[in-house]
């Protein structure tokens, strides 16, 4: 790397600025705009690797994920216009998720701006920060002798409070001017701990409660943190339940764990918590759409039960729900800061913890269904794949059978081992997995995606197979309908049926013309040996499975919720 007094293209600064901060792998799709940086990556590519994806929604996607698995800002490169737009799916998944990104947007000439120059936008507008925004913090770079300082100050926007995207745009002769400013330190985040006082009070509450529930989420938890809120969780035997999406964040076979909070939640564990709870202990995430069923397990703006709300970003704290005790901390910090609050010898609701988690395992057990069963298919996945797998979906009915049937392990045993966007973006999981493989090599990453949802993103095969993306395996949940929408057709206008049919290709053969491995799944019984030779593959492996259209997701089928509708009708008429 240059010293601080040479002079290099700020292209190539930009570059240093990254290793600096230690980033390794950045995803994008190359684009004219921003030639000089590209040269960058050639020039220091014993120590950065740029990963050239198929479309700029994927690259962005794999950045995301690429922050979950490391904690640190996942950094995405694109050019003007429809790079960026394109672009602008990850941008917004990280903002909901609370991810920290950083997405570079080559623009267009400073010479030719504010002239609608070809693909020119303002991008200050387009991803207009704000809480209801899309970016954290967005800016232009007008003089190249400050761009280390941009790059430093977007990490730690990235990753201060509560973490988000982050979107720098770049114009193309500012790249190509000479620079001889030096890159900055690497960054790190300043950590929050809550205040004594709150924490003080959080105990009271406790001593005073006598059915008492956690929930647990949010992204910027540390191995340590969490071990820290499972002795927490353990000293208090409380139950835990973790929020949509946020699955691993505590151990699913731990004898206090009680369930996903989330969409399509056990019906025992929804009224444990909306009717039965008196105090609820929410740490790390928001209380959104998602984790509160549409904002009924407590209701806003003043809740039924007690409620205590951590949190990193003080923002979010009282946003919708006004908590008892608010409690502003770094997740990094959170669980260490629980883990302080001294225990009783003796607590009354022993039986109440044990039940939560008796609801979890039943809610596990599941009818027999012919001639492909899905839940068979993700405890046979469960069984045969190592336990540090990581597993990744995006969104629809179909990823309802991963969030009942796996059992997610928790980041104290293994690190993150889902990622899954709670925006509910479609098209995330294959990227996300072709991310896994390439930025932890050494475990497996395994992607399951209905069939609308594979084709958002189905062109990042080739990513996987041009860089070595090899313990890899996709699973495609193949019934010829977007699925969740049909189901909402299905139960709102019976019968009804327009534009949820897909008329889908022979994903397999797809796959191969990629050169992964494939095969085609329609029976129970040959799901384990095909998995199994995947797992056994030198390459990438996709596995079709063709299910029934009528099977809908986990608790019914198109045919049971038509009827049920009907008889609504009928009933109301």
């Amino acid at each position: 790397m240059p010293d601080s007094t040479s002079s290099r293209l700020a292209g190539h600064a930009l570059v240093e600025a990254l290793v600096a901060q230690g980033v390794d792998t950045v995803f994008g799709v190359p684009g004219e705009s921003y030639l000089a940086v590209l040269d960058g990556f050639h020039e220091h590519r014993g120590q950065i690797r740029f990963i050239a994806c198929r479309q700029e929604g994927g690259a962005a996607f794999m950045a995301d994920a690429h922050a979950r698995l490391t904690g640190r800002p996942g950094i995405c490169c694109v050019t003007r216009g429809p790079g960026a737009t394109n672009a602008a799916i990850g941008v917004h998944t990280a903002f909901q998720d609370s991810v920290p990104l950083i997405l570079l947007v080559g623009q267009v000439a400073s010479d030719q701006r504010d002239r609608e120059a070809f693909q020119e936008l303002d991008y200050r507008h387009v991803f207009g920060p704000g809480t209801l925004g899309m970016a954290k913090w967005v800016a232009e770079v007008h003089d190249a002798n400050r761009l280390p300082e941009y790059i430093a100050r977007a990490f730690h926007v990235a990753m201060q409070g509560r973490p988000g995207p982050v979107v720098l745009a770049l114009p193309e002769d500012l790249l190509t001017t000479p620079t001889a400013a030096p890159v900055l330190p690497r960054v790190e985040p300043a950590e929050a701990w809550p205040a004594p006082g709150a924490l003080r009070d959080l105990r009271t509450k406790l001593l005073a409660a006598k059915r008492p529930f956690m929930i647990v989420g949010g992204h910027g938890w540390t191995r340590d943190s969490a071990l820290a809120l499972q002795r927490f969780a353990e000293n208090w035997q409380l139950p835990v339940g973790c929020a949509f999406r946020y699955q691993d964040t505590f151990d699913n076979r731990h004898p206090q764990y009680a369930g996903d909070v989330g969409i399509a939640i056990n019906a025992a564990l929804a009224k444990r918590i909306r009717d039965e709870s008196d105090l609820v202990i929410a740490v790390g995430m928001r209380l959104g759409e998602m984790t509160t069923s549409g904002y009924t397990l407590l209701t806003p703006p003043r809740p039924r039960q007690v409620l205590a709300h951590l949190h990193p970003g003080p923002e979010e704290l009282g946003r919708v729900y006004t908590p008892d005790i608010a409690l502003q901390a770094s997740l990094s910090c959170a669980g260490k800061a629980l883990e302080t609050l001294a225990a009783p010898p003796e607590l009354p609701w022993g039986e109440w913890t044990a039940s939560a988690h008796g609801d979890y395992e039943a809610n596990r057990e599941h009818p027999a269904v012919e001639p492909l069963d899905m839940a068979v298919v993700i405890k046979t996945i469960e069984r045969l794949a190592p336990a540090d797998t990581v597993y990744t979906n995006g969104a629809g009915n179909y990823a309802g059978w991963l969030h009942r049937y796996l059992r997610y392990r928790g980041l104290v045993l293994a690190g993150k081992t889902q990622l899954a966007p709670t925006a509910g973006s479609m098209g995330y999981g294959l990227p996300a997995a072709v991310a896994a493989s390439l930025t932890q090599p050494h475990r497996w990453a395994i992607n399951l995606a209905g069939d609308g949802d594979f084709l958002m993103n189905g062109q990042e095969l080739a990513t996987a197979s041009a860089h070595g993306a090899n313990k890899l395996i996709s699973i495609v949940v193949d019934n010829a309908t977007y699925g969740t929408i049909r189901m909402h057709q299905e139960r709102e206008y019976p019968g009804r049926v327009s534009g949820t049919y897909l008329a889908n290709p022979d994903f397999a053969a797809l796959a191969r013309a990629y050169g992964w491995q494939a095969a085609t799944v329609a029976r129970t019984e040959d799901f384990e040996p095909a998995f199994a030779a995947a797992l056994e593959a030198d390459r990438p492996s996709l596995l079709h499975l063709k299910l029934d259209p009528d099977v809908s997701h986990t608790r019914g089928t198109l045919t049971s919720i038509r009827e049920a509708a009907l008889a609504r009708q009928s009933a109301g008429g």
